[in-house]
C-alpha cells in the first residue's frame, strides 16, 4: 500500500515542470496524430518547436460539442488510439447537459490519474488520522470511486456512502454521528442539502467531528462557501478536475484558488473569442492538455467549459509553492438572458446562499402567453413564514436584476429527490422552447 511519503510530487521545482512540458507536448502531439479524428489538424504543427506558444497555439482548441460530432458507436474507432485490450475501466463525462461521453482509460492512464486524485487528498493536509466519509455519487461517473481509493492509498480510513440516491441522507448523518468522520467529500450542493437533513432531524452538524470539506464538480461562490463553512462548522477546500483528464487542482490552507497540477496538465487561460492567452489577473476560459495520462484518449487543448483567472505563485505554500494559483470563476453556460437582461448564474446563486431562510433552490427560464420570465423553486428553514420569504425574495430579485420572478415555495426534501439521480445538480433550467 502506499503511504503519505510514499507518494510525492513528482516535479520539485518550476524548472523540472518546464522540463516535463519539454519532453511531454510532442509524446502528446504524436499520439493525437494517430487518431482518426484529428487526421489533417496537426500537420502544420512542428514538434520540435512546441515550447514555443506561437508554435503551440496552432493546434486547434477541442470542445465537447465537437467530440459529441462523432458517433457513440464510432468513438473509440475514430478518437480512441489503443487496442481495447488495453482498457481496463470507463469514465463518464461529467456536466449536467448533453450526451454523455464514456473516455476508456488504460492501466498507464490510471497511474497518473490516480496521482491527481491523491493530491486531492494531500493539498488540504489530510493524514493516516483522518477518516474519510465519501458522498460524491458512487455510479458510473468516476469520481466518487477515485477520491475513496485514493484516500484508502494512503492510508485513510474511507466510508463509501455515495450520494443520496446511493445511501438516504438520513443514514449519512447517522453515519457521521456514529462513526465520526474528519474529513467529509462531495459536491457542495449535496453538502447543504446534507445540512438541511441534519436540521429537519435535529442533529447540530456544526458539532460534529467533520472538520475538512472538501468539493469539487461544481462551483463555491462565497456565499455558499460562508454557508457550507457555518453550517458543518468545517474549513472548506475547493477542488478541481475534469474526466478528460483527472484530478487537476486543489485549495491549500491559504484558501485563494486552487494549485493546479502543471507536471500532470498543460494549462491555459484565453480568452473565449480569440483563443489568444489572457494576462494573470484577467478572466479566461481554462485549456488544458493532459501530460501522462492520454495513452488511449489523446486530447489536446481540450475546452473545459471553465471560466478561471491565472493569479500566480503563492511562495508560503511549501509542497505547492511550485504549482500555479488559479481561480474558479464560473462555467462558460452560466448565464441566463430573459426579456433582454442578462441573469449571471453565479451572482444569483451566490445571492440565494446569503439569504439564511432558503436551504435549496432551483431557478428556471420559463415562457409565458407573454413574455419570458424566471421561475425560483426555494425550501425555506424551519419557522419560516412562505408568503413573506417570498415576497422579499421576488424584490431582492426584481433590485439586483430587474426582474420579478415567479416564487414557488416547495416542501422540504422536494429538492433532495429531484437531484439525487442527477451527477450534477441543474440548479439552471431553460425550459423555453421545450414541450
Amino acid at each position: 500500500m502506499l503511504t503519505l511519503d510514499d507518494a510525492p510530487y513528482p516535479a520539485k521545482s518550476r524548472d523540472d515542470i518546464s522540463a516535463l512540458h519539454k519532453a511531454r507536448l510532442p509524446i502528446a502531439v504524436e499520439r493525437a496524430r494517430r487518431s482518426a479524428y484529428f487526421k489533417g489538424k496537426l500537420d502544420h504543427v512542428d514538434l520540435d518547436w512546441l515550447d514555443d506558444p506561437n508554435e503551440w497555439r496552432k493546434i486547434p482548441i477541442m470542445t465537447k460539442d465537437q467530440l459529441r460530432e462523432v458517433p457513440a458507436d464510432r468513438f473509440y474507432e475514430d478518437f480512441c488510439i489503443a487496442p481495447r485490450a488495453d482498457v481496463v475501466e470507463y469514465w463518464r463525462s461529467g456536466g449536467a447537459t448533453g450526451r454523455p461521453l464514456f473516455y476508456p482509460r488504460s492501466a498507464e492512464d490510471m497511474h497518473y490519474g490516480m496521482e491527481g486524485f491523491r493530491r486531492l487528498i494531500r493539498a488540504p493536509g489530510c493524514t493516516r488520522d483522518d477518516i474519510v466519509h465519501i458522498s460524491f455519487p458512487m455510479g458510473i461517473h468516476p469520481v466518487g470511486h477515485l477520491y475513496a481509493r485514493a484516500a484508502e492509498e494512503l492510508g485513510l480510513a474511507t466510508i463509501w456512502c455515495g450520494a443520496g440516491n446511493n445511501t438516504p441522507s438520513e443514514l449519512q448523518i447517522d453515519l457521521i454521528r456514529t462513526l465520526k468522520p474528519t474529513v467529509w467529500a462531495g459536491m457542495a450542493s449535496y453538502g447543504l442539502q446534507l445540512a438541511q437533513t441534519a436540521e429537519r432531524i435535529g442533529f447540530d452538524l456544526a458539532s460534529s467531528s467533520v472538520t475538512r470539506f472538501l468539493t469539487a464538480a461544481e462551483p463555491v461562490s462565497p456565499g455558499k462557501r460562508e454557508r457550507i463553512e457555518r453550517m458543518w462548522g468545517a474549513k472548506l477546500f475547493d477542488q478541481f478536475g475534469c474526466t478528460e483528464g483527472s484530478a487537476m487542482g486543489s485549495e491549500s490552507d491559504a484558501h485563494d484558488g486552487m494549485h493546479f497540477f502543471t507536471d500532470l496538465f498543460h494549462i491555459e487561460v484565453v480568452d473565449e473569442a480569440t483563443h489568444e492567452p489572457v494576462p494573470e489577473g484577467k478572466t479566461g476560459l481554462l485549456v488544458m492538455t493532459p501530460l501522462w495520462n492520454n495513452t488511449v484518449t489523446p486530447f489536446l487543448r481540450w475546452d473545459t467549459g471553465d471560466y478561471v483567472t491565472w493569479k500566480g505563485y503563492d511562495e508560503t505554500a511549501g509542497d505547492l509553492s511550485i504549482y500555479p494559483v488559479i481561480a474558479h470563476a464560473q462555467r462558460t453556460a452560466g448565464f441566463f438572458k430573459v426579456r433582454g437582461i442578462n441573469i449571471n448564474q453565479p451572482d444569483i446563486e451566490d445571492m440565494m446562499h446569503r439569504v439564511e431562510t432558503i436551504i435549496d433552490f432551483k431557478i428556471e427560464a420559463i415562457e409565458t402567453e407573454t413574455l419570458d420570465g424566471l421561475r425560483i423553486s426555494i425550501e425555506l428553514g424551519r419557522g419560516a413564514d412562505a408568503a413573506s420569504c417570498a415576497s422579499a425574495l421576488q424584490n431582492q430579485v426584481k433590485n439586483a436584476f430587474e426582474l420579478t420572478p415567479e416564487v414557488v415555495v416547495l416542501a422540504a426534501g422536494e429538492l433532495e429527490k429531484e437531484f439525487a439521480g442527477q451527477i450534477k445538480p441543474n440548479r439552471f433550467i431553460d425550459r423555453r422552447g421545450s414541450a
